[in-house]
């Protein structure tokens, strides 16, 4: 699949088949992440790979109760190492993990895998479940998995309304 493509197609699954993923799949999936840009090359990201059953549950449970994590056979946890902020005062950890596991969004989908991002949860409990360490920042959950349901394509706004040059111009 052709990388356009798999921009086009990647959507944010909701139901997962109960279907376990190859190794090579997840190993190229993670690959993709690990060859991910970050600022100053720190590569501050670290990857919780959980495919336990009862983890997955609990982390769904962690994420507001949405249960339809615990179906996917993965959930990937995206940390960071770091709290370096850059010099325009953005911290790098949310910007490099977010930047790094959309490379694994988009290598799922080529896999004929989906996923789908997931901010709703409390970083505390999801700490506690995978015994995540205190001075790490947990920025995200991702489930992925063969989907179980059609394709669902939210409407995205046309280019003109969210591209200007040049000056601000919305």
């Amino acid at each position: 699949m052709d990388l356009y493509q798999a921009i086009r197609d990647r959507y944010s699954c909701r139901s997962f088949a109960a279907i376990k993923i190859e190794t090579e799949k997840i190993n190229r999936i993670l690959e993709a992440a690990r060859l991910a840009p970050s600022a100053k090359n720190l590569q501050d990201w670290r990857f919780v790979v959980v495919t336990d059953d009862f983890k997955r549950e609990q982390i769904a449970i962690a994420a507001n109760e949405q249960m339809f994590i615990a179906s996917a056979p993965v959930i990937i946890v995206g940390c960071s190492n770091t709290d370096y902020s850059m010099r325009c005062g953005q911290k790098i950890g949310p910007i490099d993990v977010a930047i790094a596991m959309e490379h694994m969004a988009l290598a799922a989908t080529a896999e004929d895998l989906a996923t789908c991002w997931v901010g709703s949860f409390y970083a505390e409990k999801v700490r506690r479940i995978l015994e995540i360490p205190q001075k790490i920042e947990i920025i995200e959950i991702m489930p992925i998995g063969y989907p179980a349901e059609d394709k669902i394509q939210r409407p995205r706004e046309d280019i003109e309304s969210i591209v200007c040059y040049d000056k601000w111009q919305f």
